[in-house]
């Protein structure tokens, strides 16, 4: 399989299907995520600090800093190594089990299953993308000690810090951080600082 945009998670009923718009695709962020990586991956001389680019890297640029800095991106993107796949066939026999649907019901509900089959699996290789970069992120931090990363407020930047926060967390020793909105000449901006590293 290939990167690429698909959508929302999708609620699967016998009645049809629907999409939970608050549960968008991982693929959405990996721009911001690939961004980050090639602002922040290289030696510093003074000022530890994360200036914004307005140039998003394309898909291909994407693809390439993730080949870059996911060894195992290989893996990742192969959708026979992705758990989901259990989860569907799952689905599909609770589907055949339930007992209060119908039989058309049933196989109607299977059906809905099969069809988004597809979208499910590239759903999980975006996800899992997506949290390599961010680990990717995350040891550019912790090895480079950067001690803030200060970028516009938009939705996708504060998913993007939220997920970085995460990620720092599970470091060893954790590494603590704290995201704050600030409005600096009319502009909300988002500030990630590395409580860990402002000290040192």
């Amino acid at each position: 399989m290939t990167l690429k945009y698909v959508g929302p998670k999708p609620i699967i009923s016998h009645t049809g299907i629907e999409f939970d718009k608050n549960k968008e695709d991982k693929y959405v962020y990996l721009g911001i995520v690939a961004q980050l990586i090639t602002a922040l991956d290289h030696k510093y001389v003074a000022e530890k600090s994360y200036t914004y680019d307005k140039n998003m890297p394309s898909h291909d640029e994407v693809v390439h800093i993730l080949q870059s800095h996911c060894s195992n991106i290989d893996k990742l993107l192969d959708k026979t190594n992705h758990s989901v796949e259990a989860v569907i066939e799952h689905d599909e026999e609770r589907a055949n089990d339930n007992k209060i649907l119908t039989d058309a019901d049933k196989e109607v509900l299977v059906k809905n299953i099969e069809i988004m089959h597809d979208y499910m699996i590239q759903r999980s290789v975006n996800k899992s993308a997506y949290y390599c970069a961010v680990g990717a992120l995350a040891d550019i931090v912790q090895s480079g000690r950067i001690d803030h990363i200060t970028t516009p407020f938009t939705e996708k930047f504060a998913h993007v810090l939220h997920s970085l926060q995460g990620a720092l967390r599970l470091e060893k020793p954790p590494i603590d951080t704290k995201l704050e909105i600030f409005k600096k000449d009319g502009e909300l901006s988002c500030n990630l600082q590395v409580v860990n590293f402002l000290s040192m």
